[in-house]
């Protein structure tokens, strides 16, 4: 049952990180195919969301609680398969209701530092996975350095919370500039 938990993370994985170039491009485009990417973005990041749901269920299918809560790594990567699980749909939502208002102005800005935010999520609770069934990467040695030992600490270093901060009060103040940008233009076209 476990070569399908590793089977089904692959879709959201793909998944995700398409969604993310998608953002990119149309963070720095307003072309035609930056447009039409944009068209697909809400229906790959549900089904990217629906794959990630389902194989965060095959994994806990797969693994008892105990045996995975038993370890750091193992409590590191539920709970960063969780985070990103919620991020990713926190994005999905934002794009769904907020529809071609994101594209406006700084909002952009924000979408482009979501979407990169979310693929370095991504990326460490894959590579965490990758390190409970013997698949080893070099994401490991880059989070060393933040503090973070993989096999040992289960917590967010904080250094680690300091840069998670400090990026979600650049994003916040990125989203209220552009607001406040966006109902600057609103009232100077009903003005005239």
């Amino acid at each position: 049952m476990a070569a399908y938990h590793v089977v089904l993370v692959h879709f959201p994985i793909a998944l995700w990180m398409t969604a993310t170039l998608a953002i990119l491009w149309r963070a720095v485009s307003d072309g035609a195919l930056a447009k039409a990417i944009d068209r697909a973005l809400v229906p790959l990041l549900t089904i990217g969301l629906l794959s990630g749901i389902a194989a965060f269920a095959v994994g806990l299918m797969v693994w008892p609680w105990e045996t995975v809560s038993s370890t750091p790594m193992g409590r590191n990567h539920m709970l960063l398969a969780s985070w990103t699980i919620a991020y990713w749909a926190l994005l999905l939502v934002t794009r769904w209701l907020q529809g071609e208002a994101v594209w406006d102005g700084m909002m952009r800005w924000v979408m482009a530092g979501l979407a990169i935010l979310g693929s370095v999520l991504l990326g460490i609770t894959g590579t965490l996975g990758g390190h409970l069934v013997g698949i080893y990467t070099q994401v490991s040695d880059a989070l060393r350095p933040l503090g973070w030992e993989v096999y040992t600490t289960f917590y967010v270093p904080t250094f680690t919370l300091a840069a998670i901060g400090v990026v979600a009060v650049l994003l916040i103040g990125l989203g209220v500039w552009a607001s406040k940008e966006r109902h600057a233009k609103v009232g100077s076209y009903s003005a005239s």
